[in-house]
């Protein structure tokens, strides 16, 4: 394997995908940790000397990536599951050429740009199928999902691979090269996995405790906390830097007009036409629009608050009716609310 790409391709990666497969892999791995599982995994395991092996490999997820291709740009923003036959190795085709058809219906302009599977990293039984979907996209792209936790790694850990042709050993052969690749998100992307990586069971333990890919939503907030972080940082810059420039042009004003700095027309003139530029505060149609919008922003706040009140009055009188039916049966009366 090729330690990098060299075709030119952008990739943009959206977190809906690597939910999916998240989602996907902790499914098939708790179906594969419950009781009636465990035991018969035991039994293979005893009568196969390769049962370890092959209970590592069926916790292995495998699906389609789905998007758009712009150019030399490649945005990934959805992914399906898809049925992995062990026996012959390969994807059930005539269920990926029906998902297929149902994501057409719906998303019609989403092409299948590749394949997605779980692992610490490609293997040769990988090529196979990479090269069984090379009828439905030419160069079909590898989406490769660690599901080891390594809380010290700060990156993300998904690989997006890429298949090139090169010549070994004087015989022509398809190897993976890694990619590189950056997060896109959209709003409601960024709200869903906030909320997925607050989540937390019912017996008040963490969600990180009872499904270990949740960790990797929290990876992903790091990864977003991080380019926040950095824009922020920038404003701040940019902010001390006017603070700084506008100190020193008021330290030159106040000393041209003690007589202490010779008196340079040009500068007044520049600072005259930046103050005209800045917006009149002090006007009366200023002190109207504020005024407007500050007292809509009132008006909202009364009515969310007057909504808030109306509903916990409802749930109040639906709670007070309740338990009075109930009494009422008991005593031959009948509610009254």
């Amino acid at each position: 394997m090729a330690s990098s790409s060299s075709s030119g391709l952008t990739f943009k990666l959206h977190p809906l995908v690597i939910v999916n497969i998240s989602d996907h892999y902790t499914r098939v791995k708790s179906q594969m940790n419950s009781p009636l599982t465990s035991t018969s995994s035991s039994a293979t395991v005893n009568n196969n000397s390769n049962g370890v092996e092959h209970h590592q490999q069926a916790h292995r997820v495998y699906g389609c990536v789905i998007g758009v291709q712009r150019g030399r740009t490649v945005e990934i923003f959805n992914s399906f599951e898809l049925l992995y036959d062990p026996s012959t190795h390969s994807l059930d085709r005539s269920f990926l050429e029906k998902k297929q058809e149902l994501y057409k219906k719906v998303f019609p302009h989403f092409y299948i740009l590749g394949w997605y599977s779980t692992g610490s990293d490609a293997e040769e039984s990988d090529m196979h199928i990479h090269k069984a979907l090379m009828d439905i996209n030419e160069s079909p792209l590898y989406v490769l999902l660690n599901p080891a936790i390594n809380h010290a790694q700060k990156d993300l850990p998904v690989t997006i691979y890429e298949s090139e042709l090169h010549i070994i050993d004087g015989i022509p052969q398809l190897i993976f090269v890694r990619s590189s690749y950056t997060i896109e998100t959209v709003e409601a992307e960024r709200i869903s996995v906030d909320h997925v990586a607050h989540l937390k069971p019912s017996d008040g333990g963490s969600a990180a405790t009872q499904c270990k890919p949740v960790c990797f939503f929290s990876l992903f907030l790091g990864f977003s906390v991080k380019s926040v972080a950095a824009h922020l940082t920038g404003i701040h810059s940019a902010i001390k830097m006017l603070n700084s420039r506008i100190r020193v042009l008021h330290h030159s004003l106040v000393g041209m007009q003690k007589g202490d700095l010779p008196c340079e027309n040009s500068l007044l003139r520049q600072v005259s036409s930046l103050l005209r530029r800045l917006p009149a505060i002090e006007s009366e149609k200023f002190q109207d629009d504020f005024l407007m919008e500050y007292n809509d922003t009132l008006l909202i706040t009364y009515l969310a608050m007057f909504t808030n009140c109306s509903s916990t009055m409802n749930e109040l009188v639906d709670k007070f009716n309740t338990a009075y039916d109930r009494h009422g049966r008991r005593g031959g009366r009948t509610a009254f609310i």
